[in-house]
């Protein structure tokens, strides 16, 4: 999602990422630079790093002084925050919330047990709530029935989107559709958070293949990547592929991004304009 909102503002506003950069084996505040790694600023922010090179991307576990280092060295437009809807230290102009579609918030339950970091009534802060992972053919009566199960407040808007995986394998330099693979066996690499929707994609498309799941954020050892080297072909994701870049030859990733249900997209768009319109 920061990507899509990256595509969307990077062409007017001068943007920067702000993230925590979980898992990352450096301490304090970093600002990436052509010289950081995956270690320094953890496999996200990196992969965001990687794809936008002349973003300012920093890492800092604290956000408030992470928007402080960022408006003294860069001086930005707009600061995107990933992951930071908990940090109420910080007033955002604009609050997303992800939901997903398997598990929405109002059904689930606090860490250790759920998923969620912050009470549930804080949702109501969110100004846009977009319900993700859903069923490309979700219905309007489906649509109606969660925006009346989350209790939407007054101005709130909700939009719904779902994951749409290119068929060209990256990178691209290989010239690998993923449909090439229908007569392959090739082994699925995932260290993310949920695989499932990857996994019933591919198992949807009639492929043959072995899935190793490992923990999200995973560091893979130099046992693991040895294992992967033996192996004629290995399909991962692109935040484990940037964990294992140059470290594996026999090796593609499969790109995903968020597609909305109607015109949920312009909505976005259009909340994105009234913020801007409202601070310039």
């Amino acid at each position: 999602m920061v990507e899509f909102l990256i595509r969307l503002l990077e062409e007017d506003y001068k943007l920067a990422v702000l993230s925590r950069g979980y898992k990352r084996k450096s301490k304090g505040h970093i600002l990436a630079s052509s010289g950081s790694t995956f270690e320094d600023l953890g496999d996200e922010p990196y992969q965001i790093h990687s794809k936008f090179p002349k973003l300012s991307v920093a890492v800092n576990s604290n956000r408030r002084n992470g928007i402080l280092q960022l408006e003294k060295a860069v001086a930005p437009d707009v600061i995107l925050l990933d992951d930071a809807f908990q940090h109420r230290k910080v007033k955002a102009d604009l609050n997303i919330l992800l939901t997903t579609y398997g598990n929405l918030y109002v059904d689930d339950w606090y860490l250790p047990t759920g998923n969620l970091r912050d009470s549930k009534s804080q949702a109501n802060r969110a100004d846009l709530i977009i319900v993700t992972k859903c069923p490309g053919d979700i219905s309007i009566q489906e649509r109606q029935e969660i925006k009346e199960k989350l209790g939407l407040k007054k101005g709130q808007e909700i939009l719904f989107s779902y994951l749409k995986y290119d068929q060209e394998l990256s990178p691209h330099s290989n010239n690998m559709l993923l449909n090439s693979l229908a007569d392959n066996h090739f082994i699925l690499v995932t260290g993310i958070a949920n695989p499932k929707p990857l996994v019933q994609y591919l198992t949807d498309a009639n492929l043959n293949f072995e899935h190793l799941a490992f923990k999200d954020h995973h560091f893979f050892t130099a046992k693991e990547i040895e294992e992967f080297k033996s192996k004629k072909l290995i399909v991962t994701t692109e935040k484990d592929y940037m964990r294992l870049k140059g470290k594996v030859k026999n090796m593609v990733y499969i790109r995903v991004r968020h597609a909305f249900i109607g015109d949920g997209e312009e909505q976005l768009q259009r909340g994105l304009g009234n913020v801007m319109k409202r601070n310039s």
